[in-house]
């Protein structure tokens, strides 16, 4: 017997709370690192925040371009492998950003390996989701949405919370400079990537074989031709897509300003927080409401079923936009009421976010290229942050650099996402879609 088919024989059979937990975790921890705690190491290391906001926002185009190169993962291996191998291949590229930050050129070298970091999260994105969706039934799906949520939330919440209150710590109780405050914080995120490459050799199912897999180099072309055509065949997909692109339309900008307001002087018309409050308030509050908004959201799409909740999933999300808003104007000087108003948001976030995901899944990604057409999906989602985070500097700038302004602005983006919420198209029924 093949010791390799033994293998995925056992990992295959291992109930999911085993594998969905640290395989969404693994992929939200590099993704916000790469988007946003990248954003906060800059920012300690005295670059411009439109230097930040440009530079940082081009992260985001590994996420955008997956479906180039999606079907060419289809030929090869199994899903499972490429995980594994993406997340070491990322416990190096983040080890190496610790390297680089003690060096002149800092600036240039660290963003070349959150480039190469990107690019493998990204890869590790596509076929994680690629296991997900292949190895559990539709009614399931529904039901771990919310575990999925939270667990990707929680990895973003362990990187932008977690790990920028570590530096803080290190930095105001143990002395150490910003420089080797992240290089020890990288250095053990490097890490913690490797010990999810350990754990997913060990539990991780190998998903459903793509119908080319094994058929070589040369069965990827057509398949990436027959992915795009079969893709923009779909019906609908033109708004479906319009639906996806803008549903975090406003939180696109606060994701990419907010963590800047927040450590910015108040004399710049910032809160003035330090690395450590910034990161109990996302780390304690943050996760708290993360969980219970992810939770929340799953349970009211298995009640109610998507069509029925997916207007209401995006009022949530939008609508606490408004809290930076608040913060803009009144500038509370309290901790805890700050981590109250961030804990709105996050909320709306968690919640929110769950039909975002379950909407591409479920609508967007069915069919013959279901790995392939959801990394489309989610590759239009990483536009939207890209757009948004590339011309949010010119916005602040455009604005005077007046955060209060920049907030009004979010507002305003932040309507036509409900507008097309409430326009989304519904092409594949729930089968447990029926009148009470």
């Amino acid at each position: 017997m093949n010791p390799n088919t033994s293998a995925e024989r056992t990992t295959s059979a291992r109930h999911p709370l085993t594998w969905v937990p640290s395989l969404y975790l693994a992929m939200g921890l590099p993704n916000v690192t790469v988007g946003v705690v990248a954003a906060i190491i800059f920012k300690n290391l005295g670059v411009s925040n439109e230097d930040i906001a440009l530079y940082t926002s081009q992260m985001y185009l590994p996420w955008v371009l997956k479906p180039f190169w999606s079907p060419f993962l289809e030929p090869f291996k199994t899903k499972r492998w490429w995980v594994i191998s993406m997340e070491f291949t990322m416990m190096a590229s983040l080890g190496m950003v610790a390297f680089c930050l003690p060096l002149d050129g800092f600036f240039q070298a660290s963003l070349a390996f959150f480039w190469i970091t990107g690019f493998a999260s990204a890869t590790q994105d596509i076929v994680a989701d690629g296991v997900f969706m292949t190895t559990m039934p539709l009614r399931d799906q529904a039901r771990y949405s919310g575990l999925q949520g939270m667990c990707w939330n929680m990895g973003a919440v362990i990187a932008s919370g977690l790990l920028v209150s570590l530096t803080g710590w290190l930095h105001n109780r143990m002395g150490l400079s910003w420089v080797h405050c992240w290089m020890l914080v990288m250095a053990g995120t490097a890490l913690v990537m490797g010990a999810f490459g350990l754990w997913h050799l060990r539990v991780l199912p190998p998903g459903a074989p793509s119908t080319v897999q094994g058929q070589g180099f040369r069965s990827a072309f057509p398949a990436l031709r027959d992915s795009w055509v079969t893709f923009f065949q779909k019906p609908s997909i033109w708004m479906m897509l319009a639906v996806i692109f803008f549903y975090r339309f406003g939180e696109g900008f606060i994701e990419k300003f907010g963590p800047l307001f927040m450590l910015d002087p108040r004399s710049a018309g910032g809160l003035g927080l330090d690395n450590e409050s910034l990161g109990f308030i996302n780390g304690t509050v943050g996760t708290i409401a993360f969980i219970v908004g992810a939770f929340l959201g799953g349970f009211l799409v298995a009640r109610l079923t998507l069509p029925r909740a997916f207007l209401l999933l995006a009022l949530v999300l939008n609508l606490p936009h408004v809290t930076y808003f608040y913060l803009s104007h009144a500038m509370p000087d309290n901790l805890v009421w700050i981590g109250a108003i961030i804990a709105i948001e996050k909320f709306g976030f968690g919640m929110g976010s769950v039909g975002h995901m379950l909407y591409m899944m479920q609508q967007i990604a069915p069919g013959p290229f279901k790995m392939t057409h959801y990394a489309f999906a989610t590759g239009v989602m990483a536009m939207t942050k890209w757009a948004t985070g590339t011309v949010s500097g010119w916005v602040y700038g455009a604005f005077d650099h007046h955060y209060a302004t920049f907030f009004g602005f979010v507002l305003v983006a932040s309507i036509p996402p409900v507008i097309l919420a409430w326009l989304a198209p519904f092409p594949h029924k729930d089968p447990h879609d029926h009148a009470p």
